[in-house]
């Protein structure tokens, strides 16, 4: 099978994706306005406690509104994610799947396809986030925007990867919303998103650890110096690290419904 075959599936099933997101607009609007809520929200609420800015370890000085804005972003991507892996687990109660895995395309490519697929809906999804913060005061240089499209990117892969391997282990549809808010909740307050790791570590030193062990703490950290043009090393390897064992996991274990 040449290599024309493999392109047009990928093609297919990214479209699919995008065009099944776009005929969904009340699911656009939601991903908006739940972050922008909190931006709001916690920035009002948080500034009393931690001041009107702070310092990070790269030495620069922001506003808590710019601070929180990467864990919002990756909170955008966590959401989503698991939101497609719940279509995915939707699509093999109901059939769909099946269709997709009759095609002679192997196994694996088309679940690889998804999985890219869900990283660029995603992507786009933060972009106009992060476009829209501008508004309620938060600045981003222009050049952060593009150089934060690979952080934004390989987060995302390295979600969709999780949330697949997640609905991999789930039989019944039913099951999948309790179990995933056993997922997103803890990844997501057990991390640097709402609150600096240093203040965490003055309040407890348990809690601490457990948010340095958070893959999605080194999510949001990836995508904080980004923004600003810079690279952190070590939450890049272990987003890597994790992106591609995840992707592993999920594709070996992929089952389709007899």
């Amino acid at each position: 099978m040449n290599s024309s075959a493999y392109l047009y599936c990928f093609n297919g099933i990214v479209k699919r994706e995008i065009l099944r997101f776009l005929q969904q607009r009340t699911r656009l609007i939601s991903v908006l306005v739940r972050p922008l809520l909190w931006l709001v929200v916690f920035a009002a609420g948080f500034r009393s406690a931690l001041g009107v800015s702070i310092m990070e370890p790269y030495g620069t000085y922001i506003t808590y509104q710019e601070y929180i804005t990467p864990g919002l972003g990756g909170m955008i991507i966590l959401f989503n994610c698991m939101q497609s892996s719940l279509s995915m687990v939707y699509d093999r109660e109901m059939g769909s799947m099946k269709v997709l895995l009759m095609s002679p395309i192997p196994r694996t490519f088309l679940l690889f396809s998804k999985l890219v697929a869900g990283a660029i809906l995603s992507t786009l999804q933060v972009l106009i986030f992060l476009f829209v913060t501008r508004i309620v005061g938060v600045e981003i240089e222009p050049w952060g925007f593009f150089t934060a499209i690979p952080a934004i990117f390989l987060i995302s892969f390295f979600l969709s990867a999780l949330g697949l391997m997640l609905a991999n282990l789930i039989t019944q549809l039913e099951n999948f919303a309790g179990v995933m808010n056993f997922v997103i909740f803890p990844m997501f307050f057990l991390s640097s998103a709402l609150y600096p790791l240093w203040k965490m570590q003055e309040a407890s030193l348990i809690l601490y650890w457990i948010c340095q062990v958070n893959p999605f703490t080194h999510c949001v950290e990836l995508l904080r110096f980004a923004l600003y043009g810079q690279v952190n090393l070590p939450a890049l390897g272990v987003v890597l690290l994790a992106s591609i064992v995840s992707a592993i996991i999920a594709l070996a274990t992929f089952r389709g419904r007899r």
